[in-house]
């Protein structure tokens, strides 16, 4: 089916991928804890556009040069850890100050979310700083791609709309799921700060496991 092979070992692929928590998956659902779905949705929005691009600068051969040029390799990974690291500080400055306040604050009041953390252009930027994210595109997508179909782009076109598809089912229950946990966040302030100290923390092992990565 346009120049895709082996689909149902490609979904099944898919699929296991997409569950694997990552950075952009995690910061979804902390966005829908704090602030709802429609938030929540604003940052998946991000997500699937920062993806959309990866796939795109897949196909068009960025990839290959990512791996054939260190110098380039290691500027991506370096810039997408310090933003991974500049996220996990901020959570955890936001947790020390909710542990310090926690017997201060009640559902009443909770302060209110942050109106400058703008959720979409942070996952954006979080997706498309992983240098890792655009080969594993390639070396995932080629795997499924019939060289001898006329129209190998079409092929990608394919196998992205599934990925999104896959990607919009998952992170849509992670939201729903997260906004479920929001109201236990609110009563709970302890629940809050220790969810906020672990996502940060998760967030510098992220950080950690790109400056590791090699093309």
């Amino acid at each position: 089916m346009f120049g895709v092979i082996d689909l149902p070992t490609y979904l099944a692929g898919l699929i296991l991928i997409v569950l694997l928590p990552g950075p952009n998956s995690l910061y979804v659902l902390s966005v829908a804890a704090r602030r709802g779905v429609r938030s929540g949705y604003t940052a998946a929005a991000g997500v699937w556009c920062g993806d959309t691009v990866l796939m795109t600068l897949s196909a068009a051969g960025v990839a290959s040069l990512l791996q054939t040029n260190a110098l380039l390799f290691g500027i991506v990974k370096y810039a997408g850890a310090g933003y991974l690291t500049w996220l996990a500080v901020g959570m955890l400055r936001a947790a020390w100050g909710m542990w310090r306040t926690r017997r201060e604050a009640t559902a009443e009041q909770a302060p209110a979310p942050a109106a400058d953390e703008r959720p979409f252009r942070r996952a954006f930027v979080v997706s498309l700083l992983n240098p890792k994210a655009i080969l594993f595109f390639v070396a995932f997508f080629v795997q499924f791609v019939d060289p001898q179909y006329a129209y190998p782009a079409l092929s990608f076109v394919v196998l992205g709309a599934f990925a999104q598809l896959a990607s919009f089912l998952y992170l849509s229950a992670l939201i729903f799921g997260g906004t479920k946990l929001a109201a236990a966040f609110r009563r709970r302030k302890r629940l809050s700060a220790g969810a906020t100290s672990a996502a940060g923390t998760l967030f510098l092992g992220f950080a950690v496991k790109l400056t590791m990565a090699s093309a």
